[in-house]
């Protein structure tokens, strides 16, 4: 309605108010693409009983390990040929970080589903490492408006962190994650069998989000893997299972029930170690795998905690016994480039200037004052972090003499 104030015509303002449930379940199971197991026809099967269309895309990572897997899924989609409909033929693309480097990527799969007639209501199906499933899934959210995207991570660090939340995402312009969406899957399908082919580096790399999110959240769990961080380590299969479930299950519950699943606001608990792991992919040309990043940026953050007197030397002592025994690095040379001038493009320090411009201009570190426990600040002291970067630096060399 107009209002009539000071000789100034009003227009009375409209509010809009919309609240949308999302609901998606993470599967467990073995063996997805054998045609004795029904899990992926049930959660793509409808009430009407007409088939789906999908499209797969594939790590092609995935594929020298497993070269049968596009037969297999060809030969599971002819016998639920009633539910199930494979309206392309599956699209195979480069693994790891060269996945979210290459924008053209991003064309090729938005291109196949405009000519496979691929709608809202079909099923676009990312199979692969985190990376992979990174991409795909802001290709799957960007194509009309949003094409239903079903998850098959294949690493620990996919099926435990990654490929569990509501993220898509592609590098741009020398930043990570830099263009992305909101979008969560249909579904999450964690199979296990996948992860009996990977390569040792890429089994203990997603222990370090495991890691993570115990630091912050549950002191029984970071215990739990601390105990068992050697077998872990040999590639103890039950020990890793139990790990990867529970993992996801705090993350899950973390998107759930923390308040801001899409992030909002600035506090993002679940990037604890990763301002600087982001920015050390980037200094390395991605020669770290994200979770060997993650787990020195967890072991810098608890340094810097350690420093400046948030944690006891005996929990702080722990948390680096665990990662070393779990067989990670906790220093490379890219740590300490340009130590002395933080404003360096090749400094770790201009991870924190982009890390809060990632979070939307306030600057928010999660640090640790007890293991189990997160404490959020919204400044560091860079001397003190550089203290911390030479310590690594001598627990690193220590423990390679």
């Amino acid at each position: 309605m107009l209002l009539q104030k000071n000789n100034i015509s009003q227009i009375e303002s409209l509010r809009q108010d919309i609240a949308v449930r999302f609901t998606y379940d993470v599967h467990f199971t073995k063996g997805l693409f054998n045609t004795s197991n029904p899990l992926l026809s049930q959660v793509i099967a409808t009430e009407n009983n007409k088939a789906k269309s999908i499209m797969v895309v594939v790590d092609s990572g995935l594929l020298e390990h497993h070269p049968q897997l596009i037969k297999q899924i060809t030969n599971y989609t002819n016998y639920f040929s009633e539910k199930i409909k494979l309206a392309a033929e599956p699209i195979i693309i480069p693994g790891g970080e060269a996945a979210k480097n290459d924008p053209s990527l991003v064309d090729k799969i938005q291109q196949t589903i405009e000519q496979a007639g691929i709608c809202r209501h079909s099923y676009v199906l990312a199979i692969g490492g985190g990376a992979v499933i990174d991409m795909v899934g802001y290709a799957a959210a960007t194509a009309h408006r949003g094409v239903r995207l079903i998850r098959i991570p294949t690493t620990v660090l996919a099926q435990n962190d990654s490929g569990v939340g509501v993220k898509n995402s592609i590098n741009a312009f020398g930043k990570k994650n830099f263009l992305g969406t909101f979008a969560p899957p249909v579904a999450v399908l964690n199979d296990f069998d996948f992860l009996s082919t990977l390569e040792d580096r890429d089994w203990r790399s997603g222990i370090a989000e495991a890691i993570k999110v115990a630091l912050i959240k549950d002191p029984e769990f970071f215990q739990h893997i601390s105990d068992r961080a050697k077998n872990l380590a040999l590639r103890d299969t039950e020990a890793m299972e139990q790990v990867i479930y529970r993992c996801a299950e705090l993350h899950l519950n973390h998107i759930a029930n923390y308040g801001d699943p899409f992030e909002m606001g600035s506090s993002r608990p679940l990037d604890f170690g990763h301002w600087a792991a982001h920015k050390l992919e980037y200094l390395t040309n991605y020669r770290l795998r994200h979770g060997e990043a993650v787990a020195i940026g967890i072991a810098l953050d608890c340094t810097y905690s350690y420093l400046t007197g948030l944690l006891n030397q005996e929990e702080w002592q722990q948390i680096i016994k665990t990662l070393q025994n779990l067989g990670f690095e906790l220093f490379v040379p890219e740590l300490a480039s340009n130590l002395d001038n933080s404003e360096a493009e090749d400094s770790i320090f201009c991870g924190l200037v982009e890390f809060r411009e990632h979070l939307g201009g306030n600057l928010a570190v999660m640090l640790l004052p007890k293991i189990g426990q997160g404490l959020e600040v919204n400044q560091v002291n860079i001397p003190i972090y550089k203290q911390a970067i030479l310590m690594l630096q001598e627990i690193e060399v220590t423990t390679v003499s």
